[in-house]
């Protein structure tokens, strides 16, 4: 089962910072789990705004990018600061 972390907004949005997953079939790379937890978790297009950066096993990925049922996923917004 894959394993999801998010951070900042997104950790507020999904109620939890870490959660265990089956990836459903047809969830093969980062695009379509966006698309699929956005409408999942009916967030609105959170998930979609393209400065949510996506992390595959700790490193950050260009998208679209194939995911499997054995990797750490991190859903990462932006970071500000003073």
């Amino acid at each position: 089962m894959a394993r999801l972390h998010f951070f900042g907004r997104l950790m507020d949005a999904f109620g939890t910072n870490t959660e265990t997953v089956a990836l459903p079939a047809g969830i093969n790379d980062t695009s379509a789990l966006r698309a699929w937890l956005d409408n999942e978790r009916q967030l609105g297009g959170l998930l979609l705004e393209k400065t949510i950066r996506v992390a595959i096993n700790d490193t950050i990925v260009s998208e679209p990018w194939p995911i499997a049922d054995s990797d750490d996923i991190a859903f990462l917004p932006p970071v500000g600061g003073g």
